[in-house]
């Protein structure tokens, strides 16, 4: 008897991985273990609502290499057309399958009410304020992977911006080390975010260590990560910047409502003032002066 999934929140580390691992709402929960069979490849179709229509070859090369070792550890799921199969989810394990060389996969056959109504038990648990943010991030990538929807259908259904379902399921490119510090609350989502401005992994957990080693906070985070990141960055550079960034800085730049650099020099420092726009300008300057913007 496979034992049934109640939710999304069973534990960090099924969102370790950098390849998620299907196991949170999964397809194949529940009773369906008397409904897989093993289908011959060339007897399934591709679903014609995939949205993806390109796949990376590095990726799927990778997979493949799996799927010789390991074979395919998560079935794919299929509705019945007449004497064929229409795949519902899991076109790169079908595709990896085929270069790995194998005849048959394994397969879930299920109908396409039964695939609905996980699909809207998956977009109801996302609305739930105790998930994670890599929780929800799976919970988007789920929809993805294995129920074929495009961010803009994720979107229509869930209620929020595709550019925030984006960012979001971007979390997933996280270090384990930065994936594990999120969860625990030890960096918000704001500190997970200036992770990934870069995509140098010696990067990411020097900055991740001084997150935490400091206490930054996300525009500190954001001061050293804009003197680091990139083939210019330096530490050099992002202490720098860090130095002319303290708690004053932020407080004013909070109440004019702009940003506010601070500069060392050898004599004290200036303050600089970023503005974009003559309007702005003029805003700001009545606010020093305390005078009424009316």
């Amino acid at each position: 008897m496979v034992e049934k999934r109640r939710g999304l929140g069973r534990g960090f580390d099924s969102l370790i991985p950098t390849q998620i691992v299907e196991a949170e709402f999964d397809v194949t929960a529940g009773d369906d273990e008397h409904n897989m069979h093993q289908v011959a490849c060339e007897l399934i179709d591709p679903n014609p609502h995939q949205p993806r229509t390109e796949f990376d070859e590095a990726a799927l090369q990778a997979l493949a290499a799996s799927i010789r070792v390991h074979g395919i550890l998560q079935p794919l799921v299929v509705t019945k057309q007449g004497n064929r199969f229409e795949l519902i989810a899991g076109e790169r394990r079908l595709r990896a399958a085929r270069i790995a060389g194998l005849d048959s996969v394994p397969v879930i056959v299920r109908s396409f009410d039964e695939q609905e109504k996980l699909e809207l038990a998956l977009i109801e648990n996302i609305q739930r304020e105790d998930l994670n943010p890599l929780e929800v991030a799976t919970a988007y990538r789920k929809l993805t992977d294995q129920f074929n929807l495009a961010l803009s259908d994720i979107s229509e259904k869930v209620g929020r911006a595709e550019s925030t379902i984006s960012n979001t399921m971007r979390l997933l490119n996280l270090p384990p080390a930065a994936k594990r510090a999120l969860v625990e609350g030890a960096i918000t989502e704001g500190h997970a975010r200036v992770l990934l401005t870069t995509d140098e992994p010696h990067k990411q957990m020097e900055l991740l260590r001084l997150m935490l080693e400091r206490h930054w906070n996300v525009r500190q985070a954001e001061e050293y990560a804009r003197g680091y990141r990139g083939e210019a960055g330096s530490k050099m550079a992002a202490e720098a910047r860090i130095a002319g960034y303290n708690q004053l800085t932020e407080s004013l730049g909070e109440y004019l409502g702009a940003r506010v650099m601070q500069r060392h020099t050898a004599k004290g420092g200036r303050i600089i003032i970023e503005y974009q726009s003559e309007d702005e300008l003029d805003r700001i300057y009545r606010m020093i002066r305390h005078e009424n913007n009316d």
